[in-house]
């Protein structure tokens, strides 16, 4: 059985993984922020049986899947009392089989729809027994918890702690998304131990972080930036770089970082194995790039009611002989003469945007299914903190030309959420193309700076606070002007952009503004 969990971040999120996993289920996160009609996917696509909610996301969903799934909302006083009513149960250690699945991840897909990834108990616990050992966490220490429960790298910081008798600290969403109030978080907690993208980390060097001399900070997701390591080790007691796609079980190699160095992959997690091999599936030598393979205890079972899919990227371990299988993940790397891994790209056009990935063809057939859209790409634009996702649109009617960003960002956000939509729309007559007529993405012209047409006319600023501030929002926008009526998201802004927007009106102005 598969439940889903559609849940603020409280103590019911952390309550209701360990009953699914008690209860012999698996758990399916549903991120009450993504839109109504892909937890809708998702809930009937994993084929869930229950659904456990809080929120009006969790209750709208709840009324879109009917009668056929059975619903608790945490936040309905009937559920409360029986829940409050109901003695408390402990049940036999070695209930729940290790091939068991623990829980079902939705990650973005290339045809257009997500796809769930299948973990089970034996993945999870064989990763959870590792982590406790390298990098390390044990009873005395402190985890601050900040990521979203969508995302896979979650279940290390809920199931650890809990595993090792170590304290587990809850950020709250607001506090995970603004760097002033998560630095000051690590400092009340005493936190020991932090996981986070390098756009976390990031904004928290942005914002002026002074760090904490007895932190341990996880780094993971996308590519660490070799100045963001430096500044990190600058402040932090430790910083590990974190590998590993939700196919092989959240983290697969790990290294810790000393200043100078470079910044590599490091090497295997216990029970994992890394091939980097050629187009024909042979190991290549030191030095030479090829396609990174993975194999061992972290391999998932593929993904749900995706078969075609999941023999493509699961293939026959050759190097094993034991019927074992490897995920093929489509990340670039070559091993250095030190015997550590380095990570090199990718060898299709996938993305990763703040730690998320993203299929540029998700997106990309989200936009051509708006009627004034012909064809569209996209792509990655930009670099460091205020980089993101842009795309390139043909309209289909060349004299009506493109709807305006503010309509076609709410057209994609009734389908994506919100770190797959682009910040930055240009129209082209024609995509540009390679001789054997695929899309050339490395000739598409760079996104302008000037403000994108927006469903309102511009309106300068009229008073030097005005002033100040849209010069602010231009800045860490990139765009040449901006209006006082402008939406910060038409204007390609998202919640990271908006926290260094926070830390530069503390900087000029000496206020502070919340996130909210």
């Amino acid at each position: 059985t598969v439940v889903g969990l559609c849940l603020e971040r409280g103590p019911g999120m952390v309550t209701a993984v360990l009953a699914a996993w008690l209860a012999g289920a698996a758990y399916l996160p549903l991120d009450p922020a993504y839109p109504p009609a892909r937890l809708a996917f998702m809930a009937a696509d994993a084929g869930i049986a229950a659904l456990v909610s809080d929120g009006e996301a969790g209750r709208a969903l709840a009324g879109q899947l009917g009668e056929a799934v059975r619903a608790a909302g945490l936040d309905d006083p009937v559920v409360a009392a029986a829940v409050a009513a109901h003695p408390v149960m402990v049940p036999a250690a070695g209930a729940v089989p290790p091939g068991r699945l623990a829980y079902v991840i939705y990650t973005s897909g290339s045809t257009g729809t997500p796809k769930g990834v299948q973990v089970s108990h034996q993945n999870l616990a064989n990763f959870l027994a590792s982590m406790a050992a390298r990098p390390g966490l044990a009873a005395r220490d402190a985890l601050l918890a900040v990521t979203t429960l969508g995302f896979d790298i979650a279940a290390l910081e809920l199931a650890l702690p809990l595993a090792t008798g170590a304290r587990l600290v809850l950020a709250s969403q607001e506090t995970a998304r603004s760097a002033p109030l998560l630095g000051a978080e690590i400092s009340r907690h005493g936190a020991t131990v932090m996981q986070a993208t390098p756009a976390t980390w990031q904004a928290l060097v942005d914002d002026g972080w002074a760090g904490a001399p007895g932190l341990r900070a996880l780094c993971g997701g996308e590519a660490l930036p070799a100045a963001l390591a430096q500044a990190l080790l600058g402040r932090v007691a430790g910083l590990w770089n974190m590998y590993g796609p939700t196919e092989t079980t959240i983290w697969s190699a790990c290294r810790q970082l000393a200043p100078g160095e470079p910044v590599t992959l490091g090497t295997p997690v216990a029970a994992t194995r890394l091939h980097v091999v050629d187009r024909a599936m042979r190991p290549v030598p030191p030095g030479v790039p090829g396609e990174l393979l993975i194999g061992g205890a972290g391999v998932a079972r593929g993904y749900r009611q995706r078969p075609a899919l999941t023999a493509e990227r699961f293939t026959a371990d050759p190097f094993a002989g034991d019927g074992a299988r490897l995920y093929r993940t489509g990340d670039l790397a070559r091993w250095n003469t030190s015997g550590t891994l380095e990570y090199l790209g990718r060898i299709d056009d996938q993305l990763k945007i703040r730690g998320f990935r993203v299929e540029p063809g998700e997106v990309e057939a989200a936009l051509a299914a708006h009627p004034r859209i012909r064809q569209a790409v996209a792509a990655f634009r930009g670099h460091g903190t205020g980089a993101g996702l842009a795309a390139w649109l043909v309209p289909a009617d060349p004299a009506a030309g493109l709807p305006d960003a503010s309509e076609l960002r709410a057209f994609l956000q009734g389908q994506l959420p919100e770190f797959m939509i682009p910040g930055v729309f240009t129209e082209l007559a024609a995509l540009p193309l390679t001789p054997n007529g695929k899309v050339d993405r490395a000739a598409l012209p760079a996104p302008d700076g000037q403000r994108p047409d927006l469903a309102g006319a511009y309106v300068p600023p009229a008073t030097p606070a005005q002033e100040l501030l849209a010069g602010i929002w231009a800045q860490v926008l990139g765009v040449e002007r901006v209006g006082v009526h402008d939406n910060f998201f038409d204007l390609g802004g998202h919640s990271l952009l908006a926290t260094r927007v926070m830390s530069r009106v503390r900087e000029v102005l000496g206020a502070e503004v919340p996130l909210a």
